[in-house]
């Protein structure tokens, strides 16, 4: 029988499609939300797409939650597996009705504890539950490895001066970084080479050729061509940054400015820079020394990573 693999756009979907070849997972079907980074991404997949919910969003889960419920009186499944956010619960509700496992993978971002939504899905009945980091596990939420066991860096034996730059800001459409995009304005030389994605994040001096999103297949090339990556402190953009073989400067949102929902950013930047997966600076703090201390390092896959281990259905 088929899997759902289930998961909103962004860094939530990012990870799954990371974690996928590490889980015992055979015929597959994914769900999630219709953008250029999910139609990239899945490109050949079986997909399903379901109407967007952002975070906190009880109408986007409601009708996510319809959708859902359709598709579990259709066909039988054997098990869900989800990254979050609220589509996750969306999905286990049904699942559960209908007697189907359920696991949850805690976002990476998640450093201390579990999220809202990882909450939640801990009262979904017979929901499995797993933390990325062994520092929380106990009784309910088990250990099973995390998304960045497959990387590691090393120093670069000649870096090349930094001329060629990848700035992504993420796509959410609620959380901008507007303190970020003004200080790379003026910070980045003009006659750079500077790729900008910068979601929903509008400033008054717009850098030229600024954009919303970028396609993955296109992004991955820029990635591929550049000679520093500056990001959000997302966990997409530092999978996407990795997989180029790119030590990110890496830049987390400030709940106090209303970048994001709470400074769990802040511990995903200091969870990489501990395991040199990234350089980590406050905003307003980002200089071009930083660009050439993360462009004199790279990341390539660590050998021998083990299989993310789920309890069997």
């Amino acid at each position: 029988m088929t899997t759902l693999l289930v998961a909103s756009t962004g860094g939530h979907l990012a990870e799954l499609h990371d974690l996928r070849p590490r889980l015992d997972v055979g015929e597959r079907r994914w769900v999630t939300f219709d953008s250029p980074q999910s139609r990239s991404l899945l490109d050949g997949e079986d997909v399903v797409f379901v109407p967007p919910a952002t975070s906190r969003d009880l109408v986007g889960a409601v009708k996510d939650l319809i959708v859902a419920e359709r598709m579990f009186r259709r066909e039988r499944y054997e098990r869900v597996i989800s990254t979050g956010a609220s589509v996750a619960l969306a999905f286990f509700l049904p699942a559960t009705r209908a007697g189907v496992p359920c696991s949850y993978i805690e976002s990476a971002t998640r450093t201390e504890g579990p999220s809202l939504t990882g909450r939640l899905a801990a009262r979904v009945p017979r929901t499995r539950l797993y933390t990325q980091y062994p520092a929380w596990a106990d009784d309910t939420w088990q250990y099973a490895g995390s998304i960045f066991d497959a990387f590691e860096a090393e120093p670069v034996a000649e870096p090349r001066p930094v001329s060629k730059v990848v700035v992504t800001l993420g796509t959410h459409e609620r959380y901008t970084f507007p303190r970020l995009l003004n200080h790379l304005v003026t910070l980045l030389p003009p006659e750079w080479d500077v790729l900008w994605q910068v979601g929903s994040t509008v400033v008054d001096k717009m850098p030229a050729g600024a954009r919303k999103q970028v396609p993955i297949t296109e992004m991955r090339q820029a990635l591929a061509e550049a000679d520093v990556v500056i990001a959000h402190a997302g966990v997409g953009s530092a999978l996407a940054a990795m997989q180029a073989g790119k030590r990110a400067l890496y830049v987390p949102r400030r709940k106090a400015f209303g970048e994001h929902v709470d400074d769990h950013q802040v511990a995903m930047a200091r969870e990489l820079e501990g395991r040199k997966l990234v350089v980590a600076r406050e905003a307003p703090e980002v200089g071009l020394e930083d660009l050439a201390e993360a462009a004199a390092w790279q990341v390539r896959a660590s050998p021998g990573v083990a299989p993310f281990r789920l309890a069997p259905s």
